[in-house]
């Protein structure tokens, strides 16, 4: 089983909060509403993996005045390949608090749209489970 460390940023901008909807048919949950992240790359740092995956999933436009290292989890999961091939992967999640100074994304393929969401509208998104459980450890759900 292939081992991947994801560096995962909890965005917020003025009360509300990144979402992105993922593409239909692919990645680890298909369809559903996620925080944006991504694999570390060999040779990284993980602040490098971090302003990397932001830079190529939300695009240049986004500025991130604070990023602070918040906690960190483990899970197994399967990922879906645009193909149809599956593989199971040995998750680590590195997960940061970010403060954003504005809300410009440009959103690369992997994501069909996004959404600022105020916190007591959170639950109403079919929100994976990774993001679930992010958002009930820091008490926004």
């Amino acid at each position: 089983m292939r081992q991947r460390t994801i560096v995962c940023p909890l965005i917020e901008h003025e009360g509300t909060y990144l979402l992105c909807k993922m593409a239909s048919g692919r990645g680890v949950f298909p369809g559903q509403w996620a925080l944006s992240g991504g694999g570390m790359e060999p040779g990284e740092t993980v602040e490098q993996a971090l302003l990397r995956e932001v830079r190529e999933e939300l695009g240049d436009a986004l500025e991130l005045t604070h990023i602070t290292p918040w906690t960190f989890r483990d899970d197994i999961r399967i990922k879906n390949y645009a193909d149809g091939k599956k593989e199971e992967i040995y998750m680590i999640y590195l997960i940061f608090t970010c403060q954003a100074k504005n809300t410009e994304i440009t959103l690369n393929e992997e994501f069909e749209t996004y959404a600022w969401v105020h916190k007591d509208d959170l639950p109403g998104y079919d929100l994976n489970e990774a993001t679930r459980i992010t958002l009930k450890q820091r008490g926004l759900i």
